[in-house]
């Protein structure tokens, strides 16, 4: 057996050699975003002093102490200069938590942070929290809104009962972060997003009301609502902004991503669709646009799919699943889209402002019917008659 030392010296540099790997955009795609070849942050890239002892007489055989089994669904900031993302580690024991990464670019050399993130519990401790969504608000504070999961007492019998509510807490530093009380509702909630500005003074929330943890029953889609006191949030009055459809990619469930990119032309959103197949439920992500004068008019919705798994996308712990709760608008107009696939690894997709509007605005909505989705590819066939190509 090799000497320790060199064993761990060894270990080291293979973490090294994966956390300096230059990332590579990917040819071909639709023309209205880039992926990239590599994942941006997997389970392998967490730090290895979260992982193993290194104690040679505790871990002789340099075991793994901590395994870490994914890495998802993570918020993004632009902070200090650095592309930020707060990334949901989920580790072998299925419990997540929050922990930062930072790259120089944004598409690839992201390093964890020394230390998950310690996030205070609210006054019932949650089991599990998880999918933080980042809002730098105009209050001047950094907002993070999670889904906090408990065990349902309402059913102590069954060990998959559970509720959801979202959890809410806000930091300075992205380091030190203050609890605020779970925002309350009438419903069980997954996928609050903050508005980042104020809407008729209040602090504005996109919502996904549903009957339970899993399904969303009655609740038709995304929502919205606003709140006197974001220290004491309370939902009182609720409608549903971008409404869930039959025979569509969020027949059965959609939620807000990530908080919308104000534009010149509107507020530009990203969120999933989710709908059943043979295989299990399949998530996608779409895009729609609002009015900048009344955020909760829809302007735009393309029909369709935004972005799906795609080749090795489709495996992991979850099949046929991407997810995006954080993109970063840079100051030049270029977005940073971060998705995670299958539940296991985040990825970025790059495009621009000016390529998202154009894709929002002029993309033909879904007529929701086979006759109606023939006539749009009709229409189109006609326009490129005189065309050269």
């Amino acid at each position: 057996m090799k000497d320790f030392k060199e064993r761990v010296k060894a270990l080291v540099a293979r973490h090294e050699q994966l956390l300096s790997r230059q990332n590579e955009p990917l040819e071909g795609g639709n023309g209205i975003y880039t992926k990239y070849k590599y994942p941006i942050v997997t389970a392998d890239h967490t730090p290895l002093t979260w992982r193993y002892d290194f104690n040679e007489k505790d871990n002789p055989y340099l075991m793994q102490r901590i395994m870490m089994n994914a890495t998802l669904n993570s918020g993004a900031i632009k902070w200090n200069g650095k592309y930020v993302i707060v990334v949901r580690v989920e580790g072998a024991d299925r419990k997540s938590f929050f922990a930062v990464a930072e790259s120089p670019n944004g598409v690839d050399n992201f390093r964890f942070w020394p230390e998950p993130v310690t996030m205070p519990d609210d006054v019932v401790p949650a089991t599990n929290i998880y999918d933080m969504r980042l809002t730098q608000h105009e209050d001047g504070w950094i907002y993070g809104v999670f889904c906090a999961e408990r065990h349902d007492d309402s059913q102590p019998g069954d060990l998959s009962a559970a509720t959801a509510t979202a959890g809410i807490a806000r930091t300075k530093n992205l380091i030190d972060w203050e609890r605020l009380p779970d925002l309350k509702s009438k419903s069980q909630q997954r996928n609050v997003v903050l508005h980042p500005e104020f809407v008729d003074g209040k602090y504005a929330f996109y919502t996904r009301p549903q009957d339970g943890f899993i399904d969303t029953g009655s609740g038709g889609g995304i929502g919205w609502a606003l709140v006197d006191d974001i220290t004491h949030a309370e939902i009182k009055e609720e409608k549903i902004i971008n409404a869930r459809h039959y025979h569509t990619i969020m027949e059965v469930k959609n939620g807000e991503g990530p908080h919308p990119i104000k534009t010149d032309h509107g507020w530009l959103h990203l969120a999933h669709g989710v709908r059943a197949c043979a295989s299990g439920l399949r998530y996608v992500l779409y895009m729609y646009m609002t009015s900048l004068e009344d955020p909760t008019r829809v302007i735009a919705q393309p029909g369709g799919y935004f972005l799906v798994p795609e080749d090795w996308e489709y495996v992991g712990d979850v099949m046929n699943v991407v997810f995006a709760n954080g993109w970063i608008a840079d100051e030049d107009g270029r977005v940073l889209i971060y998705y995670a696939s299958s539940d296991t690894r985040m990825h970025v997709a790059v495009s621009t402002i000016d390529k998202l509007v154009d894709y929002c605005m002029n993309t033909p909505q879904d007529g929701l019917t086979t006759s109606a989705s023939v006539e749009t590819i009709k229409r189109l066939i006609a326009k490129n008659k005189h065309q050269e190509y």
